[in-house]
């Protein structure tokens, strides 16, 4: 996910997301339980008045509350509301039926004027109290204070609370599953674009179009500008190589052929061998560096072509050169391989292995292809592998032997580049060239691609 912009962008929404729903909630939950701490207390505060309202003097002119009080809850047993009255000096003790048998805990009396407001646990039961101190005056004009408590079980108010926590989580989850649904599409059609892009790229890598084209957001004009500059500039450089060099080639060609023509009238036997063999060295050279050079413009993304026909082609061509060894040249390539980049490059390499193979081989040779098994490439890789039951190379000559210009064996006619052209070719796309022992006894020599660097090339 982290190498991907939409997973980038997704992460760091859905983490903004859920931190803010979070907050969300907690500020919601906090905000609802002080809203029902302000409610309970004024509600607590209404019945003190409402003790105060119901209050009556005696002879003596002080404050006594009655038996039976308006609110059936006082005079209910474990009814969840209590209320208690202190006063002269806890010489007066007043309590509602609702409390007998309960030790609430209710506090000493108080300064008159003061009043508390608390949440407590008396045994099993969670308890808001609210105590208030009032000043009575007596018939003998004595001031008295009275301390009026009354205290409600929290039960029904955590209910409440608990109702109104599961109908928030219910209501913040289900908006935050359709914000992150919401977000994930906003994104993918914000990144579409891009993905139109490089969908285009990798069509332009296979071949299948030649340059970025159709309408694209402003903000990609510029790249897709750039990118189309590149793959025409690229285009134009390896146009200008190959005509150049092509050029040079004919230039070469007629000075080659004059030499050869002179050295055939004028020069003696020895003389004529040693021209022929040394014209013969720089025609092949001239032609090398011209492959060479053309394959070196492989950075450009060109088309593709299935390995098997081509493979085949080469097959047919090479048994009528070798008819007289009578090789036997069995093929096995999976008819899905495609080579990404120029024909003429992958007849080269493939020609100059083939032809070493029928070269050194007795009277078999084997080609088999398919496609590279990768964990995280594209599935465009392949690996081709050419046989022969010939002498093989041994281990230690196999890195010499890809050098120009090195033969291990100096008895078949050559120049000893065919390894080095193929290695050059091979390795201007990304690919690798190794040598082993084949099964049929002879050398068994390796092509790989793999698909990333392979189309990357």
């Amino acid at each position: 996910m982290m190498h991907s912009i939409h997973g980038r962008l997704l992460l760091v929404a859905s983490l903004v997301l859920v931190a803010f729903l979070g907050l969300g909630a907690l500020a919601l939950d906090r905000a609802f339980r002080e809203s029902m701490d302000s409610a309970i207390r004024d509600r607590l505060q209404q019945q003190i008045y409402a003790l105060l309202g119901a209050a009556a003097e005696d002879e003596l002119g002080r404050m006594r509350l009655p038996e039976h009080l308006p609110n059936p809850r006082l005079a209910s047993p474990d009814s969840g509301l209590y209320a208690a009255v202190v006063g002269e000096s806890g010489e007066y003790l007043w309590r509602s039926r609702s409390s007998l048998g309960r030790d609430i805990g209710f506090s000493r009396q108080l300064a008159p004027g003061a009043h508390q407001f608390d949440r407590k646990q008396h045994g099993p039961e969670d308890l808001y109290i609210l105590n208030f101190a009032v000043a009575w005056i007596n018939d003998a004009g004595k001031e008295l204070g009275y301390t009026l408590s009354i205290a409600e079980n929290t039960e029904a108010m955590t209910a409440q609370v608990d109702a109104f926590r599961a109908r928030l989580f219910y209501w913040l989850g289900g908006v935050s599953l359709l914000l992150l649904i919401v977000q994930g599409l906003v994104l993918g059609w914000g990144l579409k674009p891009l993905r139109s892009v490089a969908a285009d790229l990798r069509r332009v890598e296979l071949g299948e179009i030649e340059v970025i084209g159709g309408a694209h957001p402003k903000e990609l004009q510029g790249l897709i500008s750039n990118i189309n500059m590149l793959i025409q500039s690229g285009r134009a450089s390896r146009d200008r190589y190959r005509n150049s060099l092509g050029d040079l080639a004919h230039s070469l060609k007629t000075p080659l052929t004059l030499l050869r023509g002179s050295a055939e009238s004028d020069a003696s036997d020895k003389m004529r061998q040693t021209v022929n063999e040394q014209v013969a060295r720089m025609d092949e050279i001239v032609q090398h560096q011209l492959r060479r050079a053309a394959a070196a413009t492989v950075t450009v993304p060109g088309t593709s072509f299935k390995v098997a026909p081509v493979v085949e082609r080469l097959r047919e061509t090479l048994e009528k050169v070798y008819r007289e060894k009578g090789i036997d040249c069995q093929t096995a390539i999976d008819p899905a391989v495609s080579f990404y980049g120029e024909q003429s490059d992958l007849m080269e390499f493939m020609g100059n292995l083939l032809d070493n193979a029928f070269k050194y081989g007795k009277k078999r040779v084997r080609v088999t292809g398919g496609r590279l098994a990768e964990r995280h490439g594209s599935g465009q890789g392949m690996r081709l592998i050419i046989e022969d039951d010939g002498p093989g190379i041994a281990a230690a000559k196999r890195a010499e032997v890809l050098n120009r210009g090195v033969r291990i064996d100096q008895r078949q006619p050559g120049q000893g580049i065919g390894l080095s052209v193929a290695k050059d070719i091979i390795g201007l796309y990304k690919g690798s060239l190794e040598i082993a022992a084949s099964e049929l006894g002879g050398a068994s020599i390796s092509i790989t691609f793999n698909g990333d660097s392979y189309l990357a090339s």
